[in-house]
């Protein structure tokens, strides 16, 4: 009797691993499959586009600070106290007013400021600065 019990309880201590091995082995080549990032290394001619500058508004009143600090309102001189009235103004006459600061590349940050200031008070609602468009080679 004592033989035929020890090969039942010998088997019962050894423990297979080989179908254990084999799950992880497979979970291992799914995690690897599915985290690889798509290939970008194809052969391909993108479209292009031609970079379009912004088409100013039907409607823009455009300010303009010269490098000696004189500022215009367009074309016509003014300084910034008279420029709240005159842009408060322009925006009762026109709910959809837009302003176009154009400052010298050479003016002072503090008069562009300055200028920026007194569209927030006289509270405008599309303000934007203009710029011109680098040279690209």
């Amino acid at each position: 009797m004592k033989k035929c019990s020890k090969p039942a309880h010998h088997s019962l201590t050894e423990l297979n691993i080989t179908p254990l091995l084999d799950l992880a082995f497979v979970l291992l080549v799914i995690f690897i499959i599915t985290t690889i990032p798509p290939v970008n290394d194809l052969d391909l001619k993108l479209p292009t586009a031609a970079k379009r500058l912004k088409d100013p508004p039907r409607k823009a009143n455009y300010i303009t600070v010269q490098a000696d600090g004189i500022i215009y309102l367009n074309k016509q001189p003014v300084n910034v106290a008279d420029m709240v009235q005159t842009l408060i103004d322009l925006r009762v006459a026109d709910p959809d007013l837009n302003v176009i600061v154009r400052g010298d590349s050479q003016a002072k940050y503090k008069q562009i400021r300055a200028v920026l200031d007194v569209c927030q008070r006289a509270n405008i609602p599309k303000v934007d600065l203009a710029t011109e468009a680098a040279n690209q080679k």
